[in-house]
Formats: structure tokens, sequence, C-alpha cells
């Protein structure tokens, strides 16, 4: 399987909204709430972003299958909204996408992301990565979030 990650377009935020819904929906499931914001989120909202932010795409035969966003905010990178095709899921995509945001990010001091508590599959991701928990929030009492983050590995840590 061949995968290539470039800049998302304009011309791809219809089919990356879409992903989107799909991707979210097992999300939706395991907390047992169909109007988390990613299933709400409208193309105006993901124009808006688009606008703002770096989105990646992951394209696959034509068609594509993942998606991050990040946006820098003092020098810190925010990651969100890591989607990756049910279908592929599991094959090393959504470290990829991790891997490039954190690289188009070089400059940042540290990336931060969020996921759910019951997002234990997201968890592992991000802890194998090198993410590290920092604070939890909670939203309501079905839903609490988890903070995660990692210190960018400049040429001066690494040497220490």
């Amino acid at each position: 399987m061949h995968i290539h990650i470039a800049l998302a377009e304009k011309a791809d935020l219809d089919e990356i909204l879409r992903l989107q819904y799909l991707s979210y929906q097992s999300e939706a499931e395991m907390y047992h709430d169909y109007n988390i914001p990613p299933l709400k989120q409208t193309i105006t909202d993901l124009e808006d972003e688009f606008e703002k932010q770096i989105i990646l795409k992951v394209v696959v035969d034509n068609r594509i299958v993942g998606s991050v966003r990040a946006y820098e905010d003092r020098d810190i990178c925010k990651i969100g909204k890591l989607i990756v095709h049910p279908d592929y899921q599991n094959r090393g995509i959504g470290s990829k996408l991790m891997n490039e945001i954190e690289l188009r990010f070089v400059h940042c001091n540290k990336f931060e992301l969020f996921t759910g508590e019951k997002s234990l599959k997201n968890i592992y991701l991000y802890q194998k990565l090198g993410y590290q928990r920092t604070r939890e929030l909670e939203v309501n009492p079905q839903l609490t979030m988890i903070y995660l983050e990692k210190q960018h590995m400049s040429r001066d840590n690494i040497d220490k």
C-alpha cells in the first residue's frame, strides 16, 4: 500500500469532512453521544479552519483515507482531529500523520493535543509517539478529556 501525505487543498474539504463524520462514529458510540463537535462541524466551519490551520491529508489510490490539523499558538503546536478511515486503521497511517505534522512544526517548543479518556487506542498511540498526559478536564459526567503533550527534541536537548 503506497500512501501519500500532502497539504490538503480547499477542494479536499468535502471529502475530509465526510471522512471525519465516518471516523468519529466510533467515538460517538463509545460515549453514547452523537452531538460531539466533530459530528456537528459544518463545511463552513472546516473552511474557516482551513484558513487558519495546516490540514494534512493521506491519499491511497486517489482516495483521502486520513487527515490531521494543527496550528501554532505561542510556540506550541496544537494538534487536532487526527482521523483515519476505519478500513485503514492499525496500519501506521496515524503515526505517519503525527510525524509529518511534527516535522512541519519543527520550530515549536512543544506539541499538545487532547482526546477522550475512554479513547484508549488514541491514548496508546499518542503515548507510543512520546506524548505524556498532563491534565484532565471533565466536560460532563460522561466525558473527561485527557490532555497530552510532547516536548520538542531540539538539537540542544539531544546533545545533553
